[in-house]
């Protein structure tokens, strides 16, 4: 024969050798697929057909009532059951009503723990559900509620806290910042780490914007001196969070013409960044507060690389959150992968879905005592100061 029909020969032989493996493994993976969903149909099915169901809460807070509830088919009454100390405890016997359901409730929940529970009836058991129990509150307070139906509903959990209760700053939590300025090129503030300007008392944080005697050097790349001086801080290195509720209570001078801005924003935390710059790497400004709208505060999201190309009421900003100045309001961010909503002393007043890139990554904590900018400024608001922003509390629950 010859070589190169030989050759050839031997190649369609191992072509078909390998089709055929293909087609076995092809039918026993299948078969493999097939078996599975079969199992998972047989468990649901089971699961659907149990004589006997239970329902609990997936978490209370403790002092409030336990309920937990199901069905049982072709029976009165049933046991609930408690694990207490690896055993099974009755601890419930409810009748069965005629649409074959029944409840037990307790009027208080007991300590914190996790509870466990299970139903047994003549013709079969439940499978075991357990309830976390919860302590009344966290750091943040009273627990809260992220809402939902009895059976499904969750609490925040407190990951950061501060209420101001003593006489400084907490530099563990807050760093003051003074490389930056505020204003216009022609009336600006540079920020100082001072007691002048950042102070805390009277359970408030207090930033306050001063007009100085003589120019004050600045530790700033462009301004060298400065005749007005003012606070910030921010959680810069010390703590930030993706995702989550963000609220603050404070209040601002009562000033109603142009010259004092105020903000509680969230800036991206630069230990996470890919080098995407602002706008495109997102700013959330839960509260501004322009002195010359006095009785509103202003959110606003700065995401995609022309800034969504300036605000647009409904999609990055609002022109309608009522906030008087003057007066402590509260300012609230809700924020998840998909869905950001900021309130304003409980009123929703801006919700973005865009689920932008921008949003999905960690970010610090600031508040801002400012000089008016651009359409916000006055020449003359060296007679109207000092003005200071107090802050009552700063709270975070993931």
């Amino acid at each position: 024969m010859h070589p190169r029909l030989t050759v050839f020969l031997c190649l369609a032989l191992l072509g078909s050798l390998l089709v055929a493996a293909g087609s076995v493994t092809s039918v026993a993976a299948g078969t493999e697929v097939r078996e599975t969903a079969v199992a998972q149909s047989d468990v649901a099915q089971r699961a659907a057909t149990r004589p006997v169901t239970i329902r609990v809460p997936k978490e209370v807070v403790r002092g409030t009532r336990l309920v937990v509830r199901g069905k049982a088919r072709g029976v009165k009454r049933v046991r609930v059951q408690e694990r207490r100390q690896g055993s099974w405890v009755t601890v419930r016997r409810p009748r069965v009503n005629n649409k074959g359901q029944y409840r037990a409730r307790w009027k208080k929940t007991g300590r914190p723990r996790v509870r466990t529970f299970r139903t047994v009836s003549a013709r079969g058991t439940s499978v075991t559900k357990s309830v976390r129990v919860l302590s009344r509150r966290d750091g943040c307070g009273p627990r809260q509620s992220k809402g939902g139906g009895y059976f499904k509903r969750t609490y925040w959990r407190c990951t950061f806290v501060d209420d101001f209760n003593g006489t400084e700053l907490d530099r563990t939590k807050w760093m003051p910042q003074t490389h930056f300025s505020t204003g216009t090129d022609l009336l600006y503030a540079c920020y100082y780490d001072s007691p002048r300007n950042i102070s805390v008392s009277n359970g408030n944080l207090h930033l306050t914007l001063r007009s100085e005697l003589l120019p004050k050097p600045c530790d700033h790349k462009k301004r060298l001196t400065a005749l007005f001086s003012s606070g910030m801080v921010s959680t810069y290195r010390r703590f930030s969070q993706q995702y989550g509720k963000f609220e603050a209570r404070y209040k601002v001078k009562d000033f109603r013409q142009r010259g004092l801005q105020e903000a509680f924003w969230l800036w991206p935390d630069d230990r996470y960044s890919d080098g995407t710059v602002w706008p495109e790497a997102g700013e959330i400004d839960i509260g501004e507060n322009y002195s010359r709208y006095p009785d509103i505060a202003i959110p606003f999201l700065h995401y995609t690389k022309n800034d969504n190309g300036g605000p647009i009421p409904g999609l990055n900003t609002a022109w309608d959150c009522a906030a008087k100045r003057g007066v402590y309001n509260t300012y609230t961010l809700v924020w998840s992968a998909t869905r950001m909503e900021i309130l304003i002393n409980g009123r929703s007043c801006l919700v973005n879905t865009s689920g932008d890139k921008a949003f999905r990554k960690p970010y610090i904590l600031a508040f801002t005592q400012a000089l008016g900018t651009y359409g916000n400024e006055n020449l003359l608001i060296g007679t109207q100061l000092p003005a200071t922003m107090s802050v009552d509390y700063m709270r975070v629950w993931n």
